[in-house]
């Protein structure tokens, strides 16, 4: 689909396609849904809805009676929940979209499960164990189901186990600065999960769709805030961030431009270069905190010049690549 309205619009931008004919291939093309459609995406979203909404409710009913519920009673509410959306996600008579739906709920209730474990039995444990013995008990069911929401759930927890685990104890051996390390973690688990996501989908034929653009994100945002630590600390002037960041930026422009083409990913990089760069600019020209109206101004320039530029330039390289 995303394809197909790519070819759309890149021949009516060249006026290969009549004005007074435009409607008529839109509607040919499949571009906009069909009534059809919409009432298969509605009954969809109600479904997923309501699945997410039972889970929840076992939640939050377990939170609300808790003192008149005994341990016994909280445990088996969430896992009569569990088991009956285990039976409903292996039952063979239902649709793969229900399973999916059961399968996701089960995940949840894993989780619930685990901290009602630990707030009755007062465990001790540190927080990154309850997202990591999480994410453990539940790999068998997202590596079975070979789903894109289970599995972006999956390195969520695993995301929020090492940001925790990181915040906690550090990185063994002093190997980093204590301000840096759950970056570091979680910009190289989610460009490795990025890449090995993006292989499978070129061999294997798993499904990329927002999945991966999300991992992007995930890979993204670490790397340029610790581009901007190393700005704003001038004490980490020796940070390998310098040589990855450009490593980071040229990579994700020959992956996406020429290996495989996605202008959502170019743009991000643009994004997180334009942020580094006002903040490098700003860093030169306010470095004793002389908030002068003319530095300021200059920055603003900057960054106007910088987002126009931006913006052509993407423009140019979505008309090259519908092409």
């Amino acid at each position: 689909m995303a394809s197909t309205r790519r070819e759309v619009v890149a021949l009516i931008e060249q006026g290969a396609i009549p004005p007074e004919q435009v409607a008529r291939a839109i509607q040919v093309s499949g571009v906009r849904p069909s009534p059809r459609a919409w009432a298969v995406f509605i009954d969809r979203m109600l479904l997923w809805l309501g699945g997410l909404a039972l889970a929840f409710a076992v939640l939050f009913f377990i939170t609300y009676n808790w003192a008149e519920m005994s341990h016994w009673a909280r445990f088996g509410v969430v896992q009569a929940a569990t088991v009956l959306a285990v039976g409903i996600a292996i039952w063979p008579k239902v649709s793969s979209i229900v399973q999916r739906v059961a399968l996701t709920s089960a995940t949840l209730l894993v989780g619930v499960l685990l901290a009602l474990f630990g707030q009755v039995y007062q465990t001790g444990a540190d927080p990154w164990q309850l997202f990591f013995s999480w994410a453990v008990m539940t790999l068998p069911w997202v590596w079975v189901a070979r789903f894109e929401l289970l599995w972006v759930l999956w390195l969520g927890l695993i995301n929020l186990a090492i940001g925790l685990y990181f915040h906690t104890w550090g990185v063994p051996f002093g190997i980093l600065t204590s301000s840096d390390t759950v970056l570091w973690g979680l910009f190289l688990l989610n460009t490795l999960a990025l890449a090995t996501w993006e292989w499978c989908a070129r061999y294997r034929g798993w499904p990329r769709q927002w999945a991966v653009r999300l991992l992007a994100v995930g890979s993204g945002v670490p790397v340029t805030l610790l581009m901007m630590t190393l700005i704003v600390d001038v004490g980490l002037v020796g940070s390998p961030v310098l040589a990855i960041y450009p490593f980071w930026l040229a990579a994700l422009y020959g992956v996406y431009r020429y290996w495989w083409p996605d202008l959502f990913m170019i743009a991000g990089g643009c994004v997180s270069l334009i942020t580094v760069t006002t903040l490098l600019l700003a860093r030169v020209l306010l470095w004793e905190g002389d908030w002068q109206e003319g530095s300021l101004m200059l920055i603003s320039i900057a960054v106007l010049a910088m987002g126009t530029g931006a913006v052509v330039w993407l423009k140019r390289l979505h008309r090259d690549l519908a092409q």
